[in-house]
Parts: structure tokens; sequence; C-alpha cells
């Protein structure tokens, strides 16, 4: 038996947008899913010259929840629930599709004045059976409601779920496990076994798990029920995510998250006659739906 933590290793497909670089590792030709994540970017880290901004455009989603969480920097989210939310470090905005949404991320005017800062994880949690066509929802969980956990030369907040005996407020609608790990040098924290999939991935810094070396910038699939420990010679940040493993398989295309083929196909017609509602307030410009073999990017 084959007791080595780690199951598989994902390099992230780099996408130069110009003023900042995104790594995305999910989803890839060889893993689609780690418990509901069906998508995992790490945006940044960038500065952003004075006067300059992101202006992620309204578009759409179905069968999804979307989770923005910052390092640093700020974006104000707008939604075609009428809600206007910023966003800063530490926060967590947790918009679900359900059955359609349309949103739209920009810096705020604040951010523009000066150069900026730019650092994030955008994460997208496919819905489970019976909840991917749900009302459409969006909520906000400030920094200070999040759970800390700091021990062992480490300081971890819980993004989503239940670790290390605390429990994050954020909705969940499958189990899952999200986290925010620094580790000071010589830190330490364990990872316990109990979702049925995890995976690591380290921002920025030098960690390791069982002895094994961790680069940063891979996302590290780790092997059902085995725990571990990752540790840190000189100091690193890591996001730990997962959870339960979906027994029916999700399909992407664009920003659509289905079951089902034709739900998508459905999406995407509705999108381009404009059959989603629109955002207050932020009505004038679109993501026009791609032509040919779409990327699953919500940037401009």
């Amino acid at each position: 038996m084959n007791d080595a933590p780690v199951l598989m290793e994902i390099t992230p497909t780099t996408h130069d947008l110009g003023d900042f670089k995104v790594n995305r590792s999910l989803p890839a030709r060889e893993r689609t899913m780690v418990g509901p994540f069906i998508f995992f970017d790490q945006a940044g880290p960038a500065t952003l010259e004075p006067g300059k901004g992101i202006d992620v455009r309204p578009h759409p989603h179905i069968g999804l929840s979307t989770v923005t969480y910052m390092f640093e920097g700020a974006f104000m989210h707008r939604d075609s629930l009428g809600s206007v939310q910023l966003i800063e470090p530490g926060a967590v905005n947790l918009m679900t599709a359900g059955k359609g949404i349309v949103h739209s991320e920009r810096s705020p005017d604040n951010e523009r004045s000066g150069s900026s800062a730019i650092s994030a994880i955008q994460t997208w949690l496919a819905l489970p059976d019976g909840k991917e066509e749900m009302e459409p929802a969006f909520e906000h969980v400030g920094a200070n409601q999040l759970p800390i956990i700091e021990s062992g030369g480490t300081r971890a907040r819980i993004i989503m779920g239940s670790l290390w005996g605390q429990t994050a407020p954020v909705t969940t609608y499958a189990d899952t496990i999200y986290a925010d790990i620094i580790l000071s040098a010589g830190g330490a924290i364990p990872i316990d076994a109990q979702a049925e999939e995890r995976a690591l991935y380290v921002t920025d810094g030098d960690a390791s798990l069982d002895g094994q070396s961790l680069d940063p910038q891979t996302l590290y699939v780790l092997r059902p029920g085995i725990a571990a420990t990752l540790r840190s010679g000189s100091g690193a940040r890591a996001i730990l995510c997962g959870g339960e493993a979906f027994g029916t398989p999700r399909h992407v295309w664009w920003n659509f998250v289905s079951s089902s083929r034709d739900r998508l196909m459905q999406a995407r017609e509705d999108w381009e006659a404009m059959r989603f509602p629109l955002i207050p307030g932020d009505e004038e410009e679109h993501i026009p739906i791609p032509q040919g073999r779409p990327k699953t990017v919500s940037y401009p």
C-alpha cells in the first residue's frame, strides 16, 4: 500500500493578462475537481500602476458558487441580485449562481488613485445534485468572523468548513474544507484525513508535506485517508481545499458548470439573447460569449 501523502501534482496553466498573471490549476486535463472545487486560480501578485485597475465586466454563471479571497488589494462586487460589496484581505465573498446570476468585479476608485497591489485566490465550487438550479444568493463574511488557529508557528484562517476543531460561518452546499495557512520559519500544522478529497497549493515560500518538498504554484492532490504534516523551514503560505467527492460528473463551458451538457448550451443561448438579469448600476458593459472553444476565464 502506498502511504505517500501526495497522489498527483498539477502544474497550473498561466494566463498573462498584461498587468498581472493568473495561474489556473483547476480544471486540468488530468483532474477536473477536488471535492466541490472545480476552478482554482491564483491572480497575481502584481502591482498596478497609478490610474489602472481591474475591470471584470458583467458576465453570467450557472450551477456553481464563486469564492473570492484576497491576499492584497480590493474588489468591488456587484451582481444581478443588487448586491454591492467591497472585499478586502481576509474576508470572503460567496456568490451562488444556481439557476443563473450575473456579476462584475472592479477595482474601487481609491485603489486606482495610486499604485495598488493585486493578489487573490478565486475558486468555483460546483453545486451538488439537487441544488444546481437553486435560487441565486450572495453573502459576505468579514475577516473578523472567520476562525483563526494559531499553533506551532502557524496561523491558519478557516475560510469554509470545519478544520482543527473550528468551523467557519460561510455557507456550504456540499461538504467543503478551505483554509489559508501561513507558516513561520520552522512552523508546522497537521493536515487531517477526514475530507474525501484534499489538495494543497503553496502560493510562495518553502514547504514540505511529510518530508516531500512542495513547489510554489503547483496543486498537490492528496491521497485519500492519509494524515500528514505540513512544514516550512523558512516560511511559506499555502491553501488547503477539498471536500466530498461528487458521484455525478460536472461539465464546464466558459463560466457555466452543470451535470448536463444541454444545460450549458441553454445558458449560452440565454446569455447571447441577454435573457439573464442585469446588474443594477452596471448595465452598460458585458463580456460576450466567446467564439470557438472558450477558456473558462472571467477576465476581459
